[in-house]
């Protein structure tokens, strides 16, 4: 039986490798650049704080931002979690001293995650998270014609990561990550003499990646403190990039011409990620956690050269509030909120690329069930600095739904 569960939550997960890599809801211009928007991992309850969690632990939710969490999960228990967003997007820019505005709706599968233990000391996850994403629709003028420019595509994190308890409040953990998918980047060049030309790039991923985690945590009387660092080294991309050109005034059946073909190592780099951050309990009802995120891109290769993208620095705040672990349905709600800023790694025309926002969530318990249902909206702002370019708002709204099963108490006869 509880093999058949497991199968089951398998074929799940190999359902959201479908549905992730078909649903992109990014849609942004400014995606256009680097590897998109990138993605840190948090699932739709900490998406809620504020993006938190490399300091995180519970036995009740899956953690994939330190893998050290892992070793949290109870003995008896398995968890499944899964996330969907709804995203709404305003911006705004100004041309030729007129502003013009526009307003855009996407969304879909977020990540698909699932753990269990082990052993007692033991736990392990397996899962599908986003790492970046590309989309976008837009034109310009330009010499003796126009251009119009879209993309689309993703790359995306399949991991299997283990966590163990070491000794004491001292625990330790890795994933290893599978990351593939495709990046497109299409300009249509239009002439004013009529003639249409397609220029397509194409990057295609498929490679390794490690993350590891430690954490520690010790008691203070009724309250706990815990320290929490995560560790993702640095390191050439594999796969291959390739540009083809397309003429749409061209006999139908002409082959287009592939003007480059690469080697994705010998161009591009990942840049390390350092992540850190401390989490404080206060008699189990109220938990606080600071984070912070530091990413070297400037020094990394993008497209043979360095220079081309910045550091990242991300900080976040969030709390998370329940009133009592059992009693009325309101008390054994989870109320949650966070605050964050990040200089992303992006660079638009010698302009760095700053995110900050807000956020509120619930933790909404099923009646009867240990299934926790974590409903959040989230408010984010984006712009190019000191030139503000595309001035963007998003108002953002999660679901997670995070199974809690008992699936390896064992059977007694009485």
């Amino acid at each position: 039986m509880k093999i058949n569960r497991l199968l089951t939550g398998l074929i799940a997960l190999v359902a959201g490798v479908a549905g992730l890599t078909a649903q992109n809801g990014t849609m942004t211009p400014y995606s256009r650049f680097g590897y998109g928007i990138l993605s840190d991992n948090a699932t739709a309850s900490q998406q809620a704080m504020g993006g938190v969690g490399y300091a995180m632990n519970s036995g009740r939710q899956i953690n994939v931002m330190n893998p050290a969490s892992y070793a949290c999960v109870d003995s008896l228990t398995f968890l499944f979690d899964m996330g969907v967003d709804l995203t709404n997007l305003w911006s705004s820019e100004v041309i030729d001293d007129k502003r013009t505005s526009e307003h855009q709706i996407g969304g879909g599968l977020s990540y698909v995650t699932m753990q269990f233990p082990l052993s007692k000391r033991l736990g392990m996850s397996v899962g599908l998270v986003p790492f970046s994403s590309v989309g976008y629709a837009f034109g310009n003028n330009i010499h003796n014609g126009y251009a119009e420019r879209q993309g689309s595509g993703s790359i995306n994190q399949l991991y299997a990561g283990v966590g163990g308890k070491i000794v004491g409040g001292l625990t330790v953990g890795i994933n290893i990550s599978y990351l593939f998918g495709t990046l497109v980047n299409d300009t249509y060049a239009i002439t004013s003499t009529g003639s249409t030309g397609l220029y397509e790039r194409e990057m295609r991923v498929r490679d390794w990646r490690l993350n590891a985690g430690i954490q520690y945590g010790f008691d203070l009387g009724r309250d706990r403190l815990t320290i929490g660092l995560a560790y993702t080294p640095g390191k050439a991309l594999l796969g291959r990039t390739r540009t083809m050109f397309y003429d749409a005034n061209a006999d139908a059946n002409a082959d287009p011409q592939e003007t480059d073909n690469f080697k994705l190592k010998d161009l591009y780099k990942m840049a390390p990620t350092y992540g850190g951050g401390i989490n404080y309990t206060w008699r189990n009802r109220l938990m606080v956690e600071a984070d912070v995120t530091y990413q070297p891109w400037s020094s990394c290769k993008y497209n043979g050269a360095t220079g081309e993208l910045a550091d990242r620095y991300k900080i976040g705040l969030g709390a998370q509030y329940q009133p009592a672990l059992r009693g009325s349905y309101l008390q054994r709600t989870q109320y949650r909120a966070g605050v964050f800023y990040d200089r992303d790694y992006l660079v638009v025309r010698g302009n760095n690329v700053r995110e900050y926002g807000a956020s509120i969530g619930f933790g909404l318990p099923v009646p009867g069930f240990k299934t926790v249902v974590s409903l959040g909206v989230g408010w984010l702002h984006r712009q190019a600095y000191p030139t503000a370019l595309i001035k963007e708002d998003y108002l953002q709204v999660t679901l997670g739904i995070n199974f809690n099963e008992m699936w390896f108490r064992k059977s007694k006869i009485y």
